[in-house]
């Protein structure tokens, strides 16, 4: 049953005034916002709880808070001060903590540094904006400063200090993907690559088209897939075993279009330097190079990009739920603190102090990165609103709010709550992940005031769609609430 016929029944349960078709008619995807029908606070416990407490769902935990912006007064809690598994909710911590450390306008720039001898010293200082246009960029200005000769080519990837480029506590199917790539400070093309797997003829292997040739290289490839007959069902898996074996598997029916793969590089600073090694060729500026990861002392800076400020950052990290660029946000916190201790542990400290600072209880959670991607994290729905509330009166409530999806609109919720009273009116952060959904963020009912929630649902035995589904049940209750 669609969701705004599974709220028309709700409604029509609190509001018996309505017909079943009155009630299906005003909550149709097709119907245009304004008809929804409108529900008292006094009666939004019982609808709320209609669609948390369906059979479906007795295995799985929900937490739940519900609150006007300002003046903060809760009109419905369940679970709210308990932990759960945030998922991409950790992400509105973070930003908030770096906004409020960091500051809109704070970008991060990538160095070459140089000698008359052809020696060059790339700094990077964890850019997830990088890519090979900013690098080309670079090699230009070399170019321009005279540089014609490249001897030894030395990466300085030491910025970030003391971890591991991937969290230890995120899962190995997650480790493998693009969106859990390695975070270190020479960062290029988001240490991400893509594959094409094609159909070839009838029981031949998959063919196998890099979108980068020389990432071929990183890996041994164990291929065995297959091309099967038309209409058959496609099944094809790539995974990486615990070496650089990509393994390639299942079937792919001739007639099928190819499917697309995003893999984690498995060796980021080699990847940067290949990439920087073609966009210097590219200039026309000759190389005998050597790599070294250990430098003598270069401190000409020949040339510099930097990044978009940390407004725009924003936009990627919480719009699209980027973790790459939230993981080297969480370290640029770090560094800015101390250069000397790990940075990412300490950027953990440093949100926690600035969350503290805004109003946030510093009990409320625990942070094991600053992705989501990790199962170690723990966090409270009264944590997140607090959250939500304190950046809602900050100097950057407009930026912060600005950076989170819009129902029906963009970001991640860009298919969700779409021709629906919600449209438009919700913007939130989503946050999936194995075990745990979570949709925290803002409501602007039409006939109410201003709202915070979070909703977070963990141990659940349904499928991510169905528990989608029955949030974006409670969050068009939501929007239906009125004055009265």
């Amino acid at each position: 049953m669609a969701i705004a016929k599974k709220i028309a029944l709700i409604l029509l349960l609190l509001c018996p005034q309505l017909n079943i078709e009155q009630a299906t008619a005003q909550t149709s995807p097709s119907t245009p916002p304004a008809k929804l029908e409108t529900i008292c606070p006094a009666q939004l416990s019982r609808a709320i709880e209609t669609v948390t407490n369906r059979p479906q769902f007795s295995r799985g935990r929900w937490g739940i808070v519900v609150q006007t912006l300002s003046p903060s007064t809760t009109i419905y809690s369940r679970d709210a001060q308990k932990y759960f598994i945030p998922a991409s909710n950790v992400k509105l911590l973070l930003t908030a903590a770096a906004l409020n450390k960091l500051g809109a306008d704070f970008r991060i720039r990538t160095s070459i540094y140089g000698t008359n001898n052809g020696v060059l010293r790339v700094v990077g200082r964890g850019d997830p904006s990088l890519t090979d246009v900013q690098l080309k960029q670079l090699a230009q200005q070399l170019k321009q400063k005279g540089v014609k000769q490249v001897t030894q080519l030395i990466a300085d990837d030491n910025y970030f200090q003391g971890d591991d480029i991937v969290n230890p506590s995120w899962e190995w199917e997650d480790v493998q993907a693009d969106y859990g790539a390695p975070i270190n400070s020479l960062i290029v093309n988001q240490n991400a690559v893509s594959l094409q797997l094609r159909a070839q003829k009838l029981g031949q292997p998959l063919g196998v088209i890099w979108a980068n040739s020389r990432a071929a290289k990183q890996w041994q490839i164990d291929n065995k897939s297959l091309t099967t007959k038309p209409g058959e069902e496609t099944t094809v898996n790539v995974s990486r075993a615990l070496n650089n074996t990509l393994k390639i598997s299942g079937n792919l029916s001739i007639d099928a279009p190819p499917e697309v793969f995003g893999l984690a590089v498995i060796d980021p600073v080699a990847n940067f330097l290949q990439h920087l090694q073609s966009a210097i060729a590219a200039e026309g500026i000759k190389y005998s190079v050597s790599y070294r990861s250990i430098s003598p002392l270069v401190t000409t800076e020949l040339a510099a990009v930097e990044s978009q400020p940390l407004s725009q950052l924003l936009l990627e990290t919480n719009l699209n739920s980027n973790n790459l660029y939230a993981e080297a946000m969480l370290r640029s916190l770090g560094v800015k603190v101390n250069l000397s201790q790990s940075s990412a542990t300490k950027g953990l400290e440093v949100v926690k102090e600035t969350l503290t600072q805004l109003g946030v209880d510093p009990k409320g959670y625990v942070l094991a990165d600053g992705s989501g991607l990790s199962r170690h994290n723990l966090v409270s729905p009264d944590a997140i609103s607090q959250t939500l509330r304190a950046m809602a009166s900050s100097q950057y409530a407009a930026i912060y709010r600005a950076s989170l999806p819009v129902a029906g609109v963009s970001g991640t919720l860009s298919n969700r709550l779409k021709n629906t009273p919600a449209q438009g009116v919700v913007s939130a952060k989503t946050g999936t992940i194995s075990g745990a959904i979570a949709l925290s963020g803002y409501i602007n009912a039409p006939n109410y005031e201003p709202l915070v929630f979070s909703i977070i649902v963990n141990q659940s035995d349904q499928s991510a769609a169905t528990i989608r589904q029955a949030v974006d049940e409670i969050v068009l209750l939501l929007v239906s609430l009125r004055r009265c």
